[in-house]
């Protein structure tokens, strides 16, 4: 007996395997994405020339196969702001988020924002991510699925010494002040394990369906633990040191000091005083080329797995770090050495070899990749997508970058300046092209009034107050008092001696 099959039925069944395989064809066809995320890194890396002795030639590699933004900036410069405006799209002064708390998603406002990954799993993509990409732990092990589909190992530093390497520091000797060389071995770093996991991953992907897979690494921030081997790429004398000059901020505003009033980072007087410049800048370097080492790593399995055609690489830096410069260390400043981070895009879509030198920012991102992997545009984001300058590197850019410590204090970063203006309307304003490192500056000088004027129309609006549940490094200032409040708790008058 043969089988009659309805002609209606047989074109409903070849319709349907035709749609199953156009969606698995478009899921296919959509690019993969690898976003490498890089703890505290500031501008010392090869593609960036921020010091002139650094090596990093994993990076350099992924800059000769993409595009660098040589004028790419933080829109925070504080890891859990930092990170929630890039996932969100979204400033600092729009959120209120300007502190290591709160989380994101329990701010009222922001619960139900859909963060980049969120975008990236509405279109089919299956998301991974392993190491330090959110700050903490996204909400807690219940809530981590909203972020991404799978969770890889936490982030961590790994080996440690039995006890500190260094002496103890002012402000509290907090446990993660440390830095040096001990003996150990590479594969015990938390930075290796999730490399390693992350590898394991890009060889067993679905050849059908498109991943997200972000890997975000500890180092370089403190604890800065090296092998002798990494330590022996630098010199151990003064050349590997930044400039420093005296009294490098004599003509800066005494609110500058009030952004980084009273943190475990020590200042540079300390550090001089126990003879740590050197050993923290060697230690820095030396923890910075172990990064790109494990670059390296991922960048070989995706080549060896034949993805590498077919993967949008993005590489970035939550934000920058003072080693020295401006009489510090660590972050928490508007100036270049805390806002400026790397960021290099490479892939399909992306020119090769390209060096970009108008403003972007991290928050750009979002918008970036959503255009580049051809998903639905958003509408609710503040980021401007890059791909203009990912085809052309001398394509126009319509606004500069704009970074956010704290209400009320922003810094404006065009082509070639660079203006800070501060809660208490004090300013700066700095000539980047004929003074990299911020030395004069020419606030209040007739002749860039104008100047001033054009970029002070670029502060941020709204500029709200901190989300209910803000603490630690947060800054509130008191107009009609003329006092500011440091974590809630301190009140910093006009002749409270800086600390």
């Amino acid at each position: 007996m043969r089988l009659i099959v309805p002609t209606v039925l047989l074109v409903a069944c070849a319709t349907f395997l035709t749609d199953v395989r156009t969606v698995a064809a478009a899921k296919a066809s959509k690019p993969n994405v690898l976003f490498i995320a890089m703890d505290d890194q500031n501008d010392w890396v090869g593609p960036l020339g921020g010091h002139p002795m650094v090596k990093t030639p994993h990076m350099d590699r992924l800059a000769e196969r993409g595009t660098t933004f040589l004028n790419a900036h933080v829109q925070a410069p504080l890891c859990n702001p930092s990170r929630t405006s890039l996932m969100l799209s979204l400033r600092s002064a729009t959120t209120g988020v300007y502190g290591l708390a709160p989380w994101f998603r329990n701010v009222e406002v922001l619960k139900d924002r859909v963060a980049l990954p969120q975008h990236f799993k509405t279109h089919g993509y299956k998301t991974y991510t392993t190491g330090k990409v959110y700050h903490g732990g996204a909400g807690g092990p219940a809530k981590r699925k909203l972020e991404f589909d799978v969770w890889g190992p936490m982030p961590g530093f790994g080996a440690r010494p039995p006890k500190k390497l260094i002496p103890p520091t002012p402000m509290g000797n907090h446990p993660l002040m440390d830095w040096g060389c001990f003996p150990h071995r590479d594969e015990d770093k938390g930075d290796y394990q999730i490399t390693t996991w992350a590898i394991e991953r890009l060889k067993e992907m679905p050849k059908d369906e498109p991943f997200f897979l972000a890997v975000g690494y500890v180092l370089p921030h403190v604890p800065c633990y090296a092998t002798q081997k990494w330590f022996d790429l630098y010199p151990d004398d003064d050349s590997v040191l930044p400039p420093m000059p005296p009294n490098e901020r004599a003509a800066t505003p005494r609110f500058s000091w009030y952004l980084h009033w009273y943190l475990p980072e020590p200042r540079l007087k300390w550090m001089r005083e126990n003879n740590q410049v050197r050993n923290l800048v060697r230690s820095y370097l030396a923890c910075t080329s172990f990064i790109d080492s494990q670059i390296g790593r991922l960048l070989d399995a995706l080549e060896e797995t034949k993805l590498a055609d077919n993967t949008i690489v993005v590489l970035w830096g939550d934000h920058g770090y003072h080693l020295g410069e401006k009489e510090i260390t660590g972050k928490n400043t508007l100036w270049e050495r805390s806002t400026r981070v790397p960021l290099i895009f490479a892939g399909p879509g992306v020119a090769k070899g390209a060096k970009c030198r108008r403003p972007a920012e991290l928050m750009d991102m979002y918008p970036t990749l959503v255009d580049l992997c051809g998903l639905t545009p958003r509408t609710d984001l503040e980021g401007l997508s890059l791909r203009p300058q990912l085809v052309d590197a001398n394509a126009p850019r319509e606004r500069p970058a704009i970074t956010t410590h704290n209400r009320g204090n922003h810094g404006i970063r065009s082509e070639r300046y660079r203006y800070i203006h501060y809660a208490d309307g004090s300013e700066e304003f700095y000539d980047i092209q004929k003074d990299p490192h911020e030395w004069t500056n020419l606030a209040g000088r007739a002749e860039v009034a104008s100047l001033i004027a054009e970029h002070r129309k670029w502060l941020p609006k709204p500029d709200v107050p901190p989300a209910p549940g803000s603490a630690h490094r947060v800054l509130t200032y008191d107009k009609d008092k003329d006092e500011a409040v440091w974590e809630g708790k301190m009140i910093i008058k006009r002749d409270t001696p800086i600390p």
